[in-house]
């Protein structure tokens, strides 16, 4: 799941929980809704340490090369 998953999911989460007022009778719309905000938080912070981890161990050090032209 990327960022945008994420962040869907606490967005989506939020509307069910803050901007809703559907009644259902087996299901508790608050409760699903903070449960998505949840695992989104979550992941986008899993995400953000794995993305900050993958980043700093692929760093190329970088080389100079000075040559000289012989005639």
């Amino acid at each position: 799941m990327g960022i945008g998953g994420c962040i869907g999911l606490i967005v989506v989460g939020a509307i069910l929980t803050f901007a809703s007022d559907w009644e259902m009778e087996s299901v508790n719309l608050d409760l699903v809704g903070l449960i998505m905000m949840a695992v989104g938080g979550i992941g986008l912070a899993v995400y953000t340490s794995i993305y900050k981890r993958r980043r700093t161990a692929g760093a190329i050090p970088v080389v100079e090369e000075h040559r000289r032209d012989v005639l």
